[in-house]
């Protein structure tokens, strides 16, 4: 890293938070505070994590003022769990009702602005294994203490979960083969980011509403790389959440997976992206055969466009 990066990651990098959800509330200021979690086909999970930040909303000091689950369209019982364990939940169709939906993960986080009211709001993703609620906290922290901070990305140590075993590491796949050498080369001053894609951060309504949201994968480093550039690096903090368990994907997942992050990240660089679908070859019987994905690339506008619109 170079020096100014070094300073940053020295400055607001936090190995072990080191926030309590009592000292935090004191913190407020009579700040509103959302938690939303993005769900498509998570009732295995999403009750779990729901019950677990449930505490964060009780009580003379609340922390947590609206925890809300944004189905994405699922066909399980992801809306009854986590209706049942205490979330609101929204259906995507229900927030800005006079757009169709668009497909992908960040269409229904660009949603849950408006279908939230906190002055800052906090995602984590609701596939996650043996949830620790104290993300929530850590996540929170520096936007609740420390002036200037407008993103809070979490990160993590993230096992890969096999089929009949865990592995320590190999997590992060499409990070570290795509997006820590895309950054290098591109964004050398976000080289300090830990986790640039991952699902568990928080940020200021101002700042999210004032960004736009790409509708698919790419929305995460979306965020990231239009922080930095609309902020500077001081408005990005990072926090240790430990570990992070959650469902891994396929190769041939994290190939359409990083297709999309590949668009976003080119777009908010400024250079050209032809736009191509990606190739991949599936083994059927002794045959290789292709089998191509179109790229989505759809972006919503900023948030408050839409509500002075």
């Amino acid at each position: 890293m170079d020096p100014v990066t070094e300073q940053w990651f020295a400055r607001r990098t936090w190995q072990e938070p080191p926030w309590t959800a009592e000292e935090l509330v004191a913190t407020k200021l009579g700040r509103r505070v959302s938690v939303v979690l993005p769900a498509l086909d998570e009732e295995a999970t999403v009750g779990a994590i729901v019950t677990a930040i449930m505490p964060f909303t009780r009580g003379d000091a609340t922390l947590v003022d609206e925890l809300v689950v944004v189905d994405s369209g699922s066909t399980d019982r992801t809306i009854e769990v986590a209706s049942a364990a205490g979330a609101r939940v929204v259906r995507r169709t229900d927030v800005v009702p006079e757009l169709a939906p668009l497909p992908g993960k960040g269409e229904v986080l660009w949603r849950s602005l408006a279908a939230t009211d906190g002055d800052i709001i906090c995602f984590l993703d609701s596939d996650l294994v043996d949830f620790d609620p104290a993300f929530v906290p850590a996540l929170l922290g520096p936007l609740l203490a420390e002036p200037g901070v407008a993103l809070v990305k979490g990160f993590y140590r993230r096992p890969l979960r096999l089929e009949t075993s865990e592995v320590d590491t190999g997590g992060g796949r499409v990070t570290e083969l795509l997006v820590r050498p895309l950054l290098a080369a591109l964004r050398p001053e976000l080289a300090g980011v830990v986790q640039p894609l991952g699902g568990e951060y928080a940020g200021t309504r101002e700042l999210l509403e004032s960004l736009p949201f790409a509708a698919g994968y790419g929305v995460e480093i979306g965020l990231l790389l239009d922080t930095h550039a609309a902020r500077g690096l001081d408005a990005v903090a990072q926090v240790n959440l430990g570990v992070r368990k959650h469902r891994n994907r396929s190769l041939l997942q994290l190939g359409v997976m990083a297709r999309q992050i590949l668009a976003a990240a080119l777009a908010r660089c400024a250079i050209a992206d032809a736009g191509g679908a990606i190739t991949q070859f599936v083994h059927v019987g002794d045959e290789w055969l292709p089998s191509s994905t179109p790229v989505a690339t759809a972006e919503r506008p900023p948030m408050r466009d839409i509500r002075v619109g």
